[in-house]
């Protein structure tokens, strides 16, 4: 049933906002309920794991540390959001880059959620992306440090292994970026 946008929403979802969606004070929707370490959302007033901020603009070499710390943590979903940001905020010949690790996150996140074939397309997606991107005039095998090779590596097999066999623990699977 459709409701007014400024009517009240029902009292037996506490925490939910009393007027329909969840806005910032531009007015954009955001979806303020609780997440757990996957990302999955969480029922109103439920104790969830700290959501990353948005739009955080970070050096590359502190994008990529604070990603391993949240891959390390099984925290894939926030790994995401941190490479997200590089890839909306960084230049334009790193975009590629910054994505494909955005996906390779994503797939661990889907992999660890049990979600068998969204996980190991994304983990394939991310690996092709990566992997273009080093191979492209503009792209370096180890940008920052981190090893493609190495990561692409990670996540064609671990898409084989969790089509073989299901949901993977997400903290005990993180790659190393590094190497």
């Amino acid at each position: 049933m459709d409701r007014p946008a400024d009517s009240p929403m029902d009292s037996t979802d506490p925490g939910r906002p009393e007027a329909g969606r969840d806005r910032d004070d531009a007015g954009r929707a955001r979806n303020a309920r609780p997440r757990d370490g996957l990302g999955r959302p969480l029922p109103y007033g439920s104790d969830g794991v700290p959501r990353q901020p948005e739009g955080v603009v970070r050096a590359p070499a502190e994008t990529v540390a604070e990603a391993q710390r949240l891959l390390d943590e099984g925290k894939p979903f926030h790994a995401h959001e941190v490479f997200e940001d590089a890839w909306k905020s960084g230049p334009d010949k790193e975009r590629e880059l910054w994505r494909g690790l955005a996906q390779l996150a994503v797939g661990l996140t889907h992999a660890a959620r049990g979600n068998v074939t969204g996980g190991a397309r994304l983990l394939r997606r991310g690996a092709g992306a990566v992997t273009e991107w080093a191979a492209s005039g503009s792209g370096r095998q180890r940008p920052y440090g981190m090893d493609l090779g190495a990561v692409a590596g990670w996540a064609r097999e671990l898409a084989g292994e969790v089509e073989g066999g299901g949901s993977v623990d997400a903290a005990a699977r993180a790659p190393r970026l590094r190497g």
